[in-house]
């Protein structure tokens, strides 16, 4: 196939393209009015305790605080001190990818670094992370911009 029918076909498929496009990439589409903060803190606050509760005892580690925060950047950290600290819009993204981050953290009680010795903890307690961190990747950015009505 020469370029110019390449380029003919595009055109001519265009509108069809760009629906399967838009169902490739979905976008979350949040609604402002339908979560306050408060709500989504309350609600992270809960699954993280719930997730911690689950996990730490099979990782060999205790949590000395849990914070939820309005973070700009991060999605967790998790201090020397065993502060584990969660932004609140991870409740907002489905819940694979709220536990993917809770477990990283958890893992960061062990390692606290990203060696393949930490990496290969993370893989043993979900084999899935990839797909929750690039689920995370590609729709950070979307729920970092998230600002709830007043």
């Amino acid at each position: 196939m020469s370029d110019d029918e390449i380029d003919r076909l595009l055109h001519e498929h265009r509108d069809w393209l760009a629906v399967q496009r838009a169902k490739q990439k979905p976008q979350l589409r949040l609604d402002p009015r339908r979560i306050s903060e408060l709500e989504g803190r309350r609600a992270a606050r809960e699954l993280v305790r719930m997730l911690i509760d689950e996990e730490a005892h099979e990782l060999g580690v205790e949590v000395a605080r849990v914070a939820i925060r309005d973070q700009r950047t991060r999605w967790g950290s998790c201090s020397a001190t065993g502060t584990l600290s969660f932004n609140w819009r991870l409740v907002l993204a489905p819940f694979e990818v709220l536990d993917y981050v809770v477990v990283h953290e958890l893992c960061h009680l062990r390692e606290a670094n990203h060696s393949r010795r930490f990496w290969r903890l993370v893989e043993s307690r979900r084999p899935d992370w990839r797909e929750r961190r690039d689920w995370l990747n590609e729709h950070g950015p979307e729920l970092l911009a998230f600002r709830p009505a007043a």
